[in-house]
């Protein structure tokens, strides 16, 4: 059959998108492809967002294909886009089968349908679209055989039918690696320079379970790796096709698995790879020698969640680190001056506006070379999802704006205003210290860095980028 996958049209102006500056492949599609092409399907993937496309530039693609098969996968604020499509598509396609897959559609697949999906590919999705794209190429749709079907939703008479949940791939490495052919690999950049980057999967999975975080729940309480050979093979391929030099691990968490590092570390240096390679940790999940062994062998960034200064708040939301691992991690981090992010969440339904004050305090106190302020956001699916709907915290339900740079719920203590403005707060705070100004400028980064200040999370909320610079007042009040 030939499968057109994409992402949504007329999504390239959505916060998401323009945070950063920074385009990332679809990889979960670019996996799925491969897995289809394996077994005779045509496939076409259309990067919506990286290209820039509107409604009627995205329907002329789909047409020119001439799909048997799309399928859209939707992050929570592409869903709006991704619903439009699925109505433009029923009625000038209306023979084509339309399936939903991603973290959206997943948990809500009624909705999904409702808005004119056939089909609802839910959670970890290869093997799950083979086996529905196998079927409705043997038998159409024949009901009694999608039922057979794991991991799906669709409707049958007017009913959701939900067939049982696919086990998740136990090993990766029997995954063929995305094909990037498929891709447009040289519009993958950052800060929207022309810096030759590839994006690689190691792991899969978390066991936290942490309260607003949909990566354990859509990808299991487990980690699953591949083999670091596997892994530095793929690497060695996208140096040699691609000219990668930069590669960015998508796996929320890289270092898990020490045994697994140091057989990177080693695979990478037997081969005398020259690349960079940047990538997701925890503050409990490394130590000075971890650390060291990352940095002199290519680790150009280590992005760690510390998320919240306050330990009860750390306790309850499942995050099961402490304050003290985390002063630990960047005293060796300037020990080693080795580059890291941190990451910090505003917005915990218990929090007063001056719980959120400390947290961009202890920012300052554990001076990450860059640091990100995002507001809390209850993603469908976690626990979170439930806790808000539960306690009436929600006060915005467009989907657009659950991007963590827009608040969308409010607290027990706070509005969702007053969240905005201490997301405002805490980036003012913590970049306009004339320390981390001096700090940029001698690095050659303060023009990079200041212009994605100037688009993202702040423009969120119409002039407040201005308002970085200006004094900040707090009911009236000076900081």
């Amino acid at each position: 059959m030939k499968v057109l996958l994409a992402l949504p049209p007329d999504v390239h102006n959505l916060e998401i998108y323009k945070v950063t500056g920074m385009r990332a492949p679809p990889l979960g599609l670019a996996y799925i492809a491969s897995v289809l092409e394996q077994a005779g399907h045509k496939v076409k993937i259309v990067d919506s967002p990286t290209r820039k496309l509107n409604l009627k530039s995205w329907m002329a693609e789909v047409k020119a294909f001439s799909p048997d098969i799309v399928g859209i996968s939707m992050q929570t604020p592409l869903t709006p886009k991704g619903y439009m499509a699925a109505k433009a598509l029923r009625q000038e396609m209306p023979d084509v089968i339309l399936v939903a897959g991603g973290t959206h559609p997943t948990y809500m697949y009624d909705e999904a349908l409702d808005a004119g999906f056939d089909f609802v590919v839910r959670g970890e999705g290869e093997f799950t679209m083979l086996e529905l794209t196998s079927t409705l190429e043997s038998k159409g749709k024949d009901y009694e055989a999608l039922r057979s079907v794991k991991g799906i939703a669709f409707r049958e008479g007017g009913k959701t039918v939900v067939t049982p949940d696919r086990p998740f791939i136990e090993d990766l490495d029997k995954l063929p690696w995305p094909d990037r052919d498929l891709l447009d690999m040289d519009k993958y950049t950052l800060f929207n320079k022309p810096i030759r980057i590839a994006h690689v999967m190691a792991s899969r999975g978390c066991p936290y379970g942490c309260m607003y975080c949909i990566t354990s729940y859509y990808w299991g309480r487990r980690y699953r790796y591949r083999s670091a050979k596997n892994v530095v093979d793929e690497i060695e391929y996208l140096v040699n096709r691609y000219r990668a030099r930069e590669i960015v691990f998508t796996d929320d968490e890289f270092t898990a698995n020490w045994r697994f590092v140091r057989e990177f570390i080693a695979e990478l240096k037997s081969r005398g790879l020259d690349v960079k390679f940047s990538c997701g940790s925890r503050v409990d999940h490394v130590n000075k020698d971890i650390m060291k062994l990352l940095y002199d062998n290519g680790c150009n960034a280590l992005y760690f969640g510390v998320e919240s200064a306050s330990q009860e708040t750390l306790n309850r939301i499942g995050k099961k680190i402490t304050i003290e691992q985390a002063r630990r991690v960047f005293e060796w981090k300037r020990e080693l001056k080795g580059f890291a992010t941190g990451s910090f969440i505003l917005g915990f339904p218990w929090e007063t506006v001056d719980d959120m004050k400390r947290t961009a305090q202890l920012a300052v106190e554990l001076s990450p070379d860059y640091a990100q302020f995002t507001a809390l956001t209850p993603y469908p699916g976690t626990p979170l999802w439930d806790f808000a709907v539960k306690h009436n915290l929600i006060v915005d339900t467009n989907w657009e704006h659950y991007t963590t740079v827009r608040p969308v719920m409010r607290g027990f203590h706070f509005t969702a205003e007053q969240l905005g403005r201490a997301l405002i707060y805490a980036y003012r705070k913590f970049y306009l210290r004339l320390g981390f100004i001096s700090q940029e400028l001698r690095a050659g980064r303060l023009g990079d860095l200041m212009s994605v200040l100037a688009r993202e999370t702040l423009s969120a909320f119409g002039d407040a980028v201005g308002r970085i610079f200006e004094p900040l007042r707090w009911g009236g009040e000076g900081e």
